[in-house]
């Protein structure tokens, strides 16, 4: 059984020929290959490590279980699909609400498993059906504003946790991330939140030095007088130790809230496999359900010891851009890096210090990044928000997942924000298309054009 994990010497071995790339199967020397997966592991560092600090998850197993997750991943689509899966930030907002409702880890990572499992199932459903049955069931207009009410629903979270800890940081943090991301170019922009979190790290040491300790809320929500950077955790943490292992426990409510973020994960998984197939020359359509399986089983195994789940990452698509090596090789290398990261307690130590106003000034644009990929997915799908069967539903569901909307049905059940801006989304755009007069109808394709080509039949040439 080829399981992708033999790789041909491109070239010389030193860099891709002029014009060239290096394929999947295909790699540099074994140096320049492990620096490559030392890179892609940098190029995760930022939002990967903040995801789990912000679900209030195990950064050090955060990242071992990227690393697993990885090698799952590489072995499920027999080395065609170069990705690194990283911690989901489409779950840090269940995760708020969660805890929000007095939810533990344990529950945080319950409910993210179920949502693992249902999205193995799709994945299984799409190599089975194709992705029309994805589309059929959720266009554009819906994709978009099921992904933006989740990136808005966050902005609370900012507000008023992490901002109000060190506004003058939080501040300076943001604008300087703003400028990384839009003025650096190549490998550098693809770093800006890692970048971000390091500049951070230095304004908070420097105002503790010149300015003392500050006044203001702790990561607890007490007021007191405190050290913006408090490392003395990391002086106690070990340099090689097992991160913390705990089970999953199940309650329907934070299910509930979970469950959409499957839609979120199902456009970020179309859309990484038909980039990737794009840079490479090569027609993925046929692993987009083998990928979509593989990041289910591996949220499924992450989430079963308590760590947080994992997704392919954008971040990596860009490394792989700059540098036109999309050699598997390189993802193994990372994997082992990540591995390796997970096993030293002072790494996850130093993660788990990061100050509180610098993550104000980083989820200010992580959060708002998110919900603007709702638009993106909007502007590709070429959505007519003039029509009125697409407005709607968008309109009101949004509304209900950022104004954190509630609905109550007894005394032990109700849905609000995420799970109920999205259940509306959905059923309102269903049952508004099945009234709705027949131009309204025809002004929007139910497959949008970036997936179309999946849905070719099996002799065409959308398939391999």
């Amino acid at each position: 059984m080829d399981l992708g994990v033999r790789w041909k010497l491109h070239g010389d071995g030193k860099s891709p020929a002029p014009g060239a790339v290096v394929r999947p199967d295909e790699r540099l020397t074994w140096p320049r290959t492990v620096g490559l997966g030392a890179q892609h592991v940098v190029a995760m560092f930022g939002a990967s490590f903040v995801a789990p600090v912000l679900m209030g998850l195990d950064p050090n197993l955060a990242i071992m279980m990227s690393g697993v997750a990885t090698v799952i991943f590489l072995l499920a689509t027999r080395g065609r699909v170069p990705s690194y899966l990283g911690c989901s930030l489409s779950f840090v907002g269940v995760a708020a609400v969660i805890r929000a409702d007095g939810g533990s880890s344990a529950t945080v990572t319950g409910a993210i498993l179920v949502v693992g499992v249902v999205l193995f199932l799709v994945g299984l459903a799409v190599q089975k059906f194709g992705a029309r049955i994805i589309h059929a069931a959720m266009p554009p207009i819906v994709t978009g504003a099921v992904v933006m009410l989740i990136g808005f629903n966050l902005a609370p979270v900012t507000a008023t946790t992490y901002w109000p800890q060190d506004q003058w940081t939080a501040l300076l943090v943001m604008l300087f991330t703003g400028l990384a991301v839009v003025c650096l170019r190549g490998f550098w922009s693809r770093i800006a939140i890692f970048l971000g979190l390091v500049f951070g790290y230095l304004i908070s040491w420097i105002f503790d030095l010149t300015l003392g300790k500050i006044h203001s809320a702790d990561a607890g929500g007490k007021v007191t007088d405190h050290w913006r950077l408090d490392l003395s955790g990391v002086s106690k943490a070990d340099w090689i130790g097992l991160p913390t292992f705990h089970g999953p426990t199940f309650q329907w409510s934070a299910i509930l809230v979970a469950l959409p973020v499957v839609i979120a994960l199902v456009a970020e998984n179309a859309g990484h496999v038909k980039a990737v197939g794009e840079m490479t020359g090569d027609s993925l359509d046929d692993k987009l359900g083998t990928a979509i399986s593989a990041d289910g089983i591996a949220s499924v195994l992450s989430t079963a010891v308590g760590g947080p789940p994992n997704t392919t990452y954008s971040e990596n698509i860009g490394v792989m851009a700059a540098t036109r090596v999309y050699s598997t090789a390189a993802y193994w290398a990372a994997a082992c890096f990540a591995l390796l990261f997970g096993v030293c307690p002072k790494f996850g130590a130093v993660v788990a210090a990061i100050p509180g106003g610098v993550l104000g000034g980083i989820t200010v644009i992580l959060y708002g990044m998110i919900g603007l990929l709702g638009a993106q997915i909007w502007l590709h799908g070429k959505v007519d928000l003039r029509n009125p069967l697409n407005l709607v539903p968008a309109a009101a569901g949004i509304i209900i997942g950022v104004g954190n909307v509630t609905m109550k049905f007894t005394d032990t059940f109700s849905l609000s924000g995420i799970a109920l801006g999205t259940l509306v989304v959905i059923t309102g755009y269903h049952a508004l298309r099945a009234f709705a007069p027949a131009h309204l109808k025809t002004q929007q394709p139910l497959l949008d054009e970036g997936t179309s080509s999946y849905d070719k039949p099996a002799d065409g040439p959308g398939r391999p």
